[in-house]
């Protein structure tokens, strides 16, 4: 080795280092196994674009606020640990994590509760500037009536069983009054294996959940409902027998796992319709979706072969279409799931998370899904507004297109392909037309890198120095000035790569990078 190659090692060496101190600074703690330079995230992608740079992730701190949920997985049941996964929340850059509660873990002798575990969580979370979101799961086999332990019981459903499940949500409502703003009542009562959960059963235990917790925090943020369902009618059934106590809630969440995130959007309106009718004050919130990070043989999602590349690309779509429909939003989860009899007869990983675990609930991998969140993040959050009605537009019906601005007035447009565009046959016509129309069943995220260029018409201004982003890697292209084309309509954005996964365009000047 001759003393420039030397010197180069030293060279590239002295930047890591100095990246990894600037991490540590930034993050605190740094986790072992997450990566902070500019190829973090790589993939083989290629477009005829020259690479400028990559974004900076950006810890909870520097975030701020977002549209944004992390799902902390069950540690109400000891699936997975939260002080092995917790260092990695800071870094990510989400601001607010949905915990259960966990009744059953907490008294596990009639009248004693003890909560040591829950306050260790919360207090933790307070402590880094991330703020928890308890739900009301599950219930408590100790009382008869009370529900069990697991997401396959169902609600208390007996008079003393309700008695005691009222005085549980008493207890945590006094002793998290001041630390706690935000509440979700019980997770997915709505599954067909729960008979007893009609709508108008459930819709009385959310009521009297609700109304508890507002004795002792009448600002409290409450989330109603949680149902597996994305079903506009389903929703409708659960709401209209809370008559006018549905003022206590404000969204109403629903999960709704289907392979092609984009289908979610067809009922969208439907479902935003309900609330106009029954809860005009209420926002529509998606509580849990994300997809695997390879095959699974059960639960939501199954029998698709998902990789790392497919799951992140999936995660993003699913984060970022609810952002552009004002859908607040859950992002599932941070960390592998393993479940355990009795939830499952034998052992069972759930691989949805961001953090690929181990038999014994340790952080082995962070997969791409996890930077994929984090550049996402860095960009898409309370710096940015959203333009209802866009001034951007693209005639390709097979393209997503949301549009948004900054703080600083530039814009930015994020966009990916949400199917294939079919030509389909109008029936009962004189003569043979044709519609071109989506066809959904393509869109399921994919493993391929491979681009296609498209076109947008926006009725603003020329950029002064435009880029193209990739949220997979956090890549930042330069968009040369021959693909604007300045007339008297606006701007024509030609021969801009666009696929599966979200793409953004903005001005550098709007971007922080590495």
């Amino acid at each position: 080795m001759d003393e420039g190659e030397k010197g180069m090692k030293v060279k590239y060496a002295t930047i890591a280092g100095l990246l990894g101190l600037v991490a540590s600074v930034a993050y605190g703690t740094m986790p072992p196994l997450l990566k902070t330079g500019p190829d973090r995230n790589a993939t083989q992608l290629q477009v005829q674009l020259k690479k400028i740079g990559c974004l900076k992730p950006k810890s909870v701190k520097e975030v701020g606020n977002s549209n944004f949920t992390i799902d902390g997985a069950p540690v109400d049941r000891d699936f997975v640990d939260f002080d092995k996964y917790r260092d990695y929340l800071e870094p990510l850059g989400v601001n607010k994590i949905r915990i259960l509660t966990g009744w059953a873990k907490s008294e596990k002798v009639k009248g004693k509760i003890d909560v040591a575990w829950l306050d260790h969580i919360v207090d933790w979370c307070l402590a880094h500037d991330i703020n928890p979101l308890l739900e009301l799961s599950y219930g408590n086999p100790i009382y008869p009536g009370a529900g069990g332990a697991g997401l396959s019981d169902g609600i208390p459903n007996t008079p003393v069983g309700l008695k005691e499940w009222d005085r549980w949500v008493d207890f945590l409502a006094n002793h998290f009054k001041g630390r706690v703003k935000e509440w979700a009542m019980w997770n997915e009562p709505d599954l067909r294996s729960r008979a007893n959960n009609t709508p108008p059963t459930v819709a009385a235990f959310n009521i009297r959940s609700a109304k508890i917790l507002k004795k002792y925090m009448p600002d409290c943020r409450l989330h109603g409902l949680s149902l597996a369902s994305a079903s506009p009618e389903r929703l409708e059934a659960f709401i209209e027998p809370m008559g006018e106590d549905v003022k206590l809630f404000d969204t109403f969440i629903y999960h709704g796992y289907v392979p092609n995130p984009d289908i979610s959007y067809q009922t969208d309106a439907a479902r935003k319709d309900v609330l106009a009718k029954y809860a005009p004050h209420a926002k529509l919130r998606q509580g849990e979706n994300g997809t695997a990070s390879e095959f699974l043989a059960t639960l939501a999602l199954r029998y698709i072969p998902w990789s790392e590349l497919s799951q992140a690309k999936y995660d993003l779509r699913r984060a970022l279409g609810d952002l552009g429909h004002d859908v607040e939003s859950g992002l599932f989860c941070i960390v592998d799931i393993n479940y355990a009899p009795p939830t499952f007869e034998v052992p069972f990983c759930n691989r949805k998370g961001y953090l690929r675990l181990n038999s014994k609930n340790d952080i082995i991998q962070v997969k791409r899904a996890y930077y994929a969140i984090q550049n996402m993040v860095s960009v898409f959050n309370s710096d940015l507004t959203r333009i209802p009605e866009k001034k951007v537009s693209i005639t390709d019906p097979s393209i997503a297109l949301f549009e948004y601005q900054t703080r600083k007035g530039e814009p930015l447009f994020v966009f990916w392909e949400k199917g294939r565009m079919i030509c389909k046959r109008r029936e009962g016509r004189t003569r043979v037309e044709y519609d071109a129309v989506i066809d959904t069943e393509s869109g399921r995220p994919s493993d391929s890198l491979t681009t296609r260029e498209v076109i947008f018409e926006w009725g603003g201004r020329l950029l002064k120095d435009p880029v193209w982003v990739d949220l997979i890697t956090g890549w930042v292209y330069e968009i040369p000035a021959e693909n604007q084309i300045q007339h008297a309509d606006g701007i024509t954005f030609v021969r801009i790569p666009a696929y599966d996964s979200p793409c953004f365009v903005t001005e550098r000047a709007a971007l922080d990078l590495l």
